[in-house]
């Protein structure tokens, strides 16, 4: 079939196997360009299929020669309809891995479930014996608690009262203003429940009781901290007390895992194009201008090159990770440096439909979105016929 990118509002609903592909080589071919990284050797990526966590298991294989066990949840391929591009994305991952002599297996299912975790051990026990490296990278808007049987939905929303900010449709380039009503009670505390830190404890706790962590192994999870221009709808809204509890659990984790060396980390990382990030007011025009900016200074990151620097600039140097007054490791710490972050401020002030094709990169925000999908990358021939019936050999 011939796929082309098929958009519901902030959705694309079509994923392109091959565009998928080439994806993943090119993050490939930019970490081995980067020379090999001294780092862990049996790694567990959950929530490995797209983003960081995608840059994480490919930086893991192929900058530091590791087998790596995917978790994710990806909705594979029916005849005339395409995939997740997380599936394609982690066909595609596998499919290198193995060529290159590496162990990858993968487990699709629901992370937060005792059922997949369980899967997740058994497969670990038999194949690799212990992991150095977990890696937690989910994002998903639901979790269904384990123990409860409650569903949390996340939200994005102020808490305490209305935000009232600009905003872009990165669609069609107009600029407005938006207005978020602030969240209920039960909001906060679900939100926390979707995107907090419990769900990262019940992992390493299940790892450790099963004996499963290798003597020094660390974990690390990803956040968002961001600029004063988006704090009261991200740091100081819903998904804020998430990430605070996220942050204070890797304290948690860290003591829990005295007695095999084991450490803990959250990693901040900076303000990318990602399915989620798409759906957020005023994000989508904060990363616009901040891509024109950091672009310019010669100091633009992807994912792959975010988590690249972070093995091995931070976590694998053989020194003692560099933390935070908070005990984060700080890899937005370009995004947030003073100049650039002035900059930002200046021209979100200037920012209208009119202007924002001059001031802002609207079309490398547009682009790293349908490349998110497979689409707009080079040496793909999108007016070519597909197969869009794609396995993975190793699910497991």
């Amino acid at each position: 079939m011939i796929i082309e990118p098929r958009m519901r509002g902030f959705i694309c609903l079509t994923a392109h196997p091959e565009g998928c592909e080439q994806n993943v080589k090119n993050q490939i071919e930019y970490v081995q360009s980067k020379g090999n990284i001294e780092g862990a050797k049996k790694v567990l990526v959950i929530g490995a299929s797209t983003g960081f966590g995608l840059a994480s298991r490919i930086t893991s294989a192929f900058g530091s020669g590791a087998a790596t066990i995917g978790v994710f949840f990806e909705k594979p391929p029916l005849e005339g309809k395409t995939a997740s591009p997380g599936w394609y994305n982690s066909a595609a991952f596998e499919k290198e891995a193995h060529k290159a002599g590496l162990y990858a297996k993968s487990v699709n299912g629901d992370a937060f479930s005792n059922e997949v975790k369980k899967q997740t051990l058994d497969l670990i026990k038999a194949d690799l014996g212990q992991v150095d490296l977990v890696i937690y990278s989910l994002a998903s808007p639901v979790r269904l608690h384990p123990v409860t049987g409650v569903l949390h939905r996340s939200v994005l929303k102020p808490i305490g009262a209305t935000y009232t900010n600009k905003t872009v449709d990165f669609h069609t380039g107009l600029v407005s203003e938006i207005s978020i009503e602030p969240c209920q009670d039960e909001d906060i505390a679900n939100t926390v429940a979707v995107m907090g830190g419990e769900d990262w404890a019940m992992w390493m706790d299940a790892l450790k009781a099963e004996n499963l962590l290798a003597p020094g192994a660390t974990t690390v999870a990803y956040s968002y901290i961001g600029p004063s221009l988006t704090e009261a709808v991200y740091r100081k809204g819903t998904i804020g007390r998430a990430k605070d509890h996220l942050e204070a659990t890797a304290f948690e984790i860290t003591k829990s895992l005295a007695d095999v060396q084991g450490k803990a980390y959250v990693s901040v990382n900076k303000a990318l194009v990602t399915q989620a990030s798409s759906a957020i007011p005023v994000i989508p025009l904060y990363i616009s201008l901040l891509y024109k900016t950091m672009k310019e200074e010669g100091i633009h990151e992807g994912c792959i090159e975010q988590i690249q620097r972070l093995y091995q600039d931070r976590l694998f140097t053989n020194e003692a990770v560099p933390v935070d007054e908070k005990g984060r490791i700080r890899i937005d710490d370009w995004e947030m440096r003073e100049d650039v972050q002035a900059k930002v401020a200046k021209l979100w002030l200037e920012a209208t439909t009119e202007s924002l094709p001059a001031i802002g990169d609207l079309e490398g925000y547009r682009n790293d979105f349908l490349n998110l999908f497979g689409f707009e990358l080079e040496g793909v021939d999108y007016k070519a016929d597909t197969n869009e019936m794609v396995g993975i050999a190793s699910i497991a």
